[in-house]
């Protein structure tokens, strides 16, 4: 899809700041800013480098100053000078007002932004090279006046760690040479490779830059840069260039050209190869490629959850795997993936934070691991990979019986066949949020979709068995006597005759009967316990209280503990991101769900189609060309958190795939 906004786009600079672009590189390093190229977060930057991936990134090149000069003489109306970067400032008379002349903005495979300047335009554009820290921007400067014109380009620095401010103590040096320069602070350098002219200069310290958008979340609002060096292309009357600025944190061995060619080759690839018509599935194609990032420390392939906040975690690697990789036929990815993640498996558990330097795993989940013996499944079911499936086995194994007999985090299967999970501090469920010794989101005892996970491993462990032609070991259990167990335990304790559908965890407490989204999994998922009619009525009261067509929401809006809002501090924020407020990912597993207890008529299929058609112009706003995080729960309308999650765009790609079908 190609994304096109004009100046209605940004009549006032607030307007031009709602949405932005994103730009990855493969290995969790990435570039990011508003349409109008403002910087609104301080983890907005030109050259978001990963030194060590995925998660080990230094905002580098955090922007661009931008401006056109007019032969040292003002023009008519008394300019010599016009600024094309639009970065907004504490100090509103620093404020850059460029937008003014920004007259349109595009974003199919990288963004371009077009300029108009009396007589002049420029068009820019700028794009990653996948499996390197290096960022080309290229202006196209058509000078159809009569008088030559310069473009002065000044980067601003930081060279710090991603949510680090530089300090006036931090010194940045430049060095010049005939095949290019190289600018170092901090421990770190950046090779700069340009045909414009590069003039250094005494290094500017500058303060006050503003991140309206991390200002509205208590999040850090202001930040330092600094300048060292400009760089500037003259063009004559009548006349047309091009400079090309190239930022590294290698030595640079291509040009601006090639990295934009195969950026565009890339992408076009991913389509292709997924077969996918439809135009909104093809974008998400291109889009759940940016999450898939190398992990150096396995050096295997990894899932970023979301930008430009998460790293990758194992409860939303499984969940967005399934779309991300194997409805995209990114099956070797999807398999190095899975490696990774069955190397760390320890007492049945699956890593929810990887190791980053001399730190251990984080196991804190309890879904991750049985989430895993799904993905294998969906892996198994397009590839017939019986050597993978044999090769994990042992992991799928463990994962059972350690569950079976108990492992940490009061994880353990109870006499009913139910599992438990969770206890004193520990929230063990996606609905994760702990402020101190408060659990906003108390889930412990039997989570509803924890159980609908286990009895769905359970179900692959036996099918898994037949698949291997392999008699029972002493590591096996009787997996269809205990998902039998499972599923009658689970349809007496679990279903609500007074709301029609299933409680959200057994824990003889009020949070018992609050209605939330987490029932849908009980109904998308392989294999599942209710009958066809508790199934319907499970989706139906879902949609009644849940649906809208950004998302589900968290909680039922009638319910006392309701959040209408996400916003405002930390506190505000984590008490409102489970009680009601909506998430994109959970709608896959409503239209999965509708699909399925529809018997996927034709007219089932074609609402669908409807209701996924304003996701649409979801992908116009935020992030262009990416499905986020979450939306309020009362009336959603502006995306927020992540601008970019990878179990959104993975869920809302399978939906795609069976409508496919």
């Amino acid at each position: 899809m190609k994304f096109i906004y004009g100046a209605q786009n940004w009549v006032t600079r607030e307007r031009g700041q709602e949405n932005c672009y994103l730009l990855t590189n493969g290995l969790g390093g990435f570039s990011s800013a508003c349409m109008t190229g403002a910087n609104t977060r301080n983890d907005h930057a030109l050259l978001m480098a990963c030194v060590r991936s995925p998660n080990h990134r230094y905002n580098m090149i955090h922007s661009l100053v931008e401006r056109l000069l007019w032969d040292n003489r003002p023009q008519a109306d008394g300019q010599s000078c016009v600024c094309l970067s639009s970065q907004e400032y504490v100090d509103e008379a620093r404020s850059e007002d460029g937008y003014h002349h920004l007259s349109a903005f595009c974003f199919e495979d990288y963004p371009t932004w077009t300029y108009d300047i009396n007589g002049v335009e420029i068009t820019k554009k700028i794009a990653m090279k996948q499996g390197e820290n290096l960022v080309a921007v290229t202006y196209r400067i058509d000078n159809q006046s009569a008088r030559k014109v310069s473009l002065l380009v000044i980067p601003q620095l930081q060279f710090t760690p991603k949510g680090v401010q530089p300090d006036r103590r931090q010194v940045f040096t430049m060095e010049t040479g005939c095949t290019g320069s190289k600018i170092t602070s901090n421990g770190r350098t950046v090779f700069c490779q340009t045909n414009g002219e590069i003039a250094c200069f005494p290094q500017v310290f500058t303060t006050g830059v503003r991140y309206s958008y991390d200002a509205c979340d208590g999040r850090m609002c202001e930040g330092n840069v600094c300048t060292n060096h400009q760089i500037t292309k003259e063009v004559s009357g009548h006349s047309c260039a091009v400079l090309e600025i190239l930022y590294s944190m290698e030595e640079i061995h291509t040009t601006a050209d090639q990295v934009f060619q195969e950026a565009a080759a890339y992408r076009r690839e991913l389509v292709r190869v997924s077969g996918l018509k439809q135009e909104a599935a093809k974008q998400l194609v291109k889009s759940a490629d940016q999450f898939v990032a190398k992990r150096e420390s396995t050096g295997g392939k990894t899932i970023l959850a979301g930008f430009p906040f998460f790293e990758d975690w194992g409860r939303d690697t499984m969940i967005a795997l399934a779309g991300c990789c194997i409805t995209t036929k990114q099956f070797e990815t999807a398999k190095s993936i899975l490696r990774t993640f069955a190397a760390y498996c320890r007492d049945g558990l699956m890593p929810n934070l990887f190791p980053e330097g001399q730190c251990e795993p984080q196991y804190n989940t309890a879904d991750a691991a049985l989430l895993y013996i799904h993905a294998v499944y969906l892996y198994m079911k397009k590839t017939n990979d019986i050597s993978f499936l044999q090769e994990v086995w042992p992991v799928m194994q463990e994962i059972i019986c350690s569950y079976k007999n108990g492992t940490d985090y009061g994880i353990h299967m109870d006499t009913d066949g139910l599992l438990c999970a969770g206890e004193k501090l520990d929230q063990v469920t996606w609905m994760d949020v702990r402020i101190g010794e408060i659990l906003p989101t108390p889930r412990h005892g039997k989570p509803v979709e924890i159980n609908a996970y286990w009895y769905n491993a359970l179900c692959i462990m036996e099918e898994s068995l037949h698949l291997l032609q392999r008699p029972k070991d002493h590591a096996d259990s009787d997996y269809a006597a205990m998902a039998e167990q499972t599923r009658r335990s689970f349809r007496e304790k679990f279903w609500s005759s007074t709301n029609h559908c299933l409680k959200d965890v057994l824990s003889g407490t009020d949070a018992d009967e609050q209605i939330r989204c987490n029932q849908i999994w009980a109904v998308s998922l392989p294999f599942t316990m209710l009958d066809e009619a508790q199934e319907r009525q499970v989706v139906d009261t879902v949609f009644e209280k849940l649906y809208t067509p950004y998302g589900l929401r968290t909680l039922d809006p009638a319910d006392a503990q309701f959040h209408a809002r996400y916003g405002g501090s930390q506190m505000e924020r984590d008490l409102a991101y489970h009680q009601g407020t909506v998430w994109v990912f959970p709608l896959g597993a409503y239209y999965l769900a509708y699909l399925k207890t529809r018997n996927y008529a034709k007219d089932a299929a074609e609402k669908v189609e409807r209701q996924l058609e304003v996701l649409e112009s979801v992908l116009g706003e935020g992030c262009i060309g990416q499905l986020p995080e979450i939306y309020d729960g009362r009336r959603p309308t502006f995306s927020k958190g992540c601008f970019a999650q990878a179990w959104s765009v993975g869920e809302i790609l399978r939906v795609y795939e069976v409508l496919a079908d």
